[in-house]
């Protein structure tokens, strides 16, 4: 029995050690990074590129359904989500599919500001973004952080950030979608060569979808809003 308990205080004590081991990896990676270009110069890039478009320039409904969609609890969480990370696996288990990340909006961000291009140790990218998440919600209001999200996530077609895709995917500004159109530009960024209204129309009908009934789930839109989506506004892009 000695033995037995000996041996599980030693496991135990290897994962306390790796798990340091790697937090400390990632910090430091992390924190070279953000020595090359501080966070506030990123955002501040964002902000002043030409196809930037602020939040009061965007349809409700696309905040909306990037929330539900993406992150439902977002603005109830910090920079990570223990409940969705956990969600998330006990869904793929189950699914024995990976139909759910555990990555926040803030997550996302971070991931796309710093890391996109990164092909360094998986392990050591999450655990740096996680570090650049936490500061983006130290920082700045989750508003703020939901308008980053929408200027520089990656829509395919060549289209970053939420102005270009509506200027190219609906000809028309990002104020002026309605309902249906934010709701599949939101369900795009998830797989856009797969989602993207002009890989696959039928499986970007799909998204759409599964991005209205999480509004419905997340109380943003009426059963009696969806009775009115058509979705074939999709087969004239």
């Amino acid at each position: 029995m000695k033995k037995i308990r000996n041996f599980f205080i030693f496991i135990l004590i290897v994962i306390v050690f790796i798990i340091v081991a790697v937090g400390w990896y990632g910090h430091k990676y992390y924190e070279k990074l953000v020595s090359k270009v501080p966070i506030d110069t990123k955002v501040e890039e964002i902000r002043n590129d030409y196809t930037f478009v602020k939040s009061e320039d965007i349809s409700d409904y696309y905040f909306k359904a990037v929330v539900a969609v993406e992150d439902r609890r977002y603005y109830y969480h910090g920079a990570a989500d223990i409940i969705g990370i956990v969600r998330a696996i006990v869904k793929n288990a189950k699914t024995k599919e990976l139909q759910e990340g555990g990555s926040t909006i803030t997550q996302q961000v971070a991931k796309n500001m710093y890391l996109m291009e990164d092909n360094s140790n998986p392990v050591k990218r999450k655990v740096a973004e996680a570090f650049i998440a936490y500061e983006l919600e130290e920082k700045y209001t989750k508003e703020e952080i939901l308008e980053l999200y929408a200027n520089i996530i990656y829509f395919g077609n060549s289209y970053y950030g939420i102005n270009e895709a509506c200027q190219g995917y609906l000809k028309k500004s990002p104020k002026e979608m309605n309902l249906q159109e934010a709701a599949m530009m939101a369900g795009i960024p998830n797989a856009p060569s797969v989602y993207a209204p002009t890989v696959n129309k039928e499986l970007c009908k799909k998204r759409l979808k599964k991005v209205i009934s999480s509004m419905v789930k997340n109380k943003d839109i009426t059963q009696e809003q969806v009775d009115e989506i058509n979705s074939n506004f999709i087969d004239e892009i």
